[in-house]
């Protein structure tokens, strides 16, 4: 397709509860392959640029095994899926096995033709790439464990739940699990050495073959990677170096091949300036829903309102971070403040799988099935509509116009009156 907007509209899907919903709704097995016409029209309708298909590579067995035993996971579960069935839990799509379409979406082919049905329609693909790790049974463990952060038996004994062992052809390996500077080990991955000019390159090439496939790669806690935040986490490892920074070295590599491709990297800790200046990377921001949050949660939010310079590079999410989607957390009328504010700030704009629907219950990425909720129309709506206008940002007549895209707010609430949720 052609360049993309200087400002998108991003949909995001969760692949395989689309295709669950698909294939119980149609009374056929659904793959990526065979996406009904109708889905891909109402898709279009809403004037989106791009949809963002998350987690189409080949899930992990293993993963699925931590998340079957694991009491946290699943009470979370519970929570959000009352009648859980072990069969529910899908694995996590961040602990990835191999970058290779899984068969049961449809493999490769089934993508490449629901590409072409998106691009037939205006709308661009985007795919998950995850710098920082992958899955415990990566066929790299086996392979490339140079590539990996590894352990010694010291560590498994002082550290059990941040190493783990893989025994293979007579040998027995032990890496440490992924994990961040704050945060205890996702015990279902494999942790990547980003300082490691070996790896490196394999990202690059893993990168090249995911662009061949789609025309944006959103970037998973890609701040992980950078040489600081990398050495911070990993400073006793002595992996601190003088090395080019991580994304420095990688995105001009993948768009000698993929000039047009887009890099959208998901950002903590007020470090989307840092992610900018390394290879025109663009970051995901939530801070305008958090700016438009009760007292309790509005200062999370105030980074939204500085450097606004750098908001325009910026693609600008609505999706809290706490378990309930909006509007629970905000109530009716701040959620549509922080809709509006979405969607007027400068940058790239991403709505999540449920906004569209008013679905109040968050579902972990794990699983396989949602729970059924009725369409709601209470809470805020916003209709990203396809007419262009020339105006930045401008409020008028119940109309917002921003960076050249028309919203349509409906709310069967006067806004102007309290509301209880």
């Amino acid at each position: 397709m052609s360049t993309w907007p200087q400002f998108p509209i991003i949909y995001e899907i969760g692949v395989v509860v689309w295709l669950h919903e698909l294939s119980v709704r149609y009374g056929q097995p659904v793959t990526l392959g065979s996406i009904p016409p109708a889905e891909l029209d109402a898709l279009a309708e809403w004037g989106f640029d791009a949809v963002w298909l998350m987690g189409v590579w080949e899930r992990s067995a293993k993963s699925v095994q931590i998340a079957q035993a694991h009491p946290g996971l699943q009470d979370d579960f519970r929570r959000a899926l009352p009648d859980l069935k072990p069969e529910d839990v899908a694995g996590s799509p961040y602990a990835v096995h191999r970058y290779v379409v899984d068969v049961r979406f449809g493999g490769a082919e089934g993508l490449a033709t629901l590409r072409e049905a998106l691009a037939q329609r205006g709308m661009r693909l985007v795919l998950d790439f995850v710098p920082n790790h992958v899955a415990v049974d990566h066929p790299w463990t086996v392979t490339h464990p140079e590539y990996l952060i590894q352990g010694i038996e010291t560590d498994l004994s002082n550290a059990p739940d941040a190493f783990f062992v893989v025994e293979a052809e007579g040998r027995r390996l032990i890496y440490a699990h992924g994990r961040d500077p704050f945060f205890p080990p996702w015990t279902d991955t494999a942790q990547l050495n980003a300082a490691s000019a070996a790896t490196r390159n394999v990202v690059v090439e893993t990168l090249r073959a995911i662009g061949r496939q789609c025309d944006g790669v959103r970037c998973d806690m890609a701040m992980l990677t950078t040489n600081d935040i990398f050495s911070r986490t990993w400073r006793e490892r002595g992996l601190a170096g003088d090395q080019p920074e991580f994304w420095s070295s990688i995105i001009p590599q993948v768009r000698a091949e993929h000039p047009d491709l887009l890099f959208i990297a998901e950002v903590y800790w007020d470090l989307e300036w840092a992610l900018q200046q390394q290879g025109s990377i663009t970051p995901t921001t939530s801070a305008s829903t958090t700016a438009c949050a009760p007292p309790t949660h509005a200062r999370r939010g105030t980074t939204c309102m500085r450097r606004w310079p750098t908001r325009s590079g910026c693609c600008v999410s609505s999706k809290t971070t706490t378990s309930r989607a909006p509007p629970q957390p905000f109530g009716v009328q701040r959620s549509m403040a922080a809709a509006v504010l979405s969607f007027t700030v400068p940058g790239a704009r991403l709505l999540h799988d449920g906004q569209l629907e008013g679905r109040t219950v968050k579902t972990p990425v794990q699983l396989g099935r949602r729970m059924v909720e009725p369409p709601r129309r209470s809470g805020a709506r916003v209709l990203p509509q396809a007419a262009r206008r020339s105006a930045a940002a401008d409020l008028q007549g119940g109309r917002v116009a921003a960076a050249g895209r028309v919203l349509v707010l409906e709310s069967e609430h006067d806004l102007r009156q309290p509301h209880r949720t």
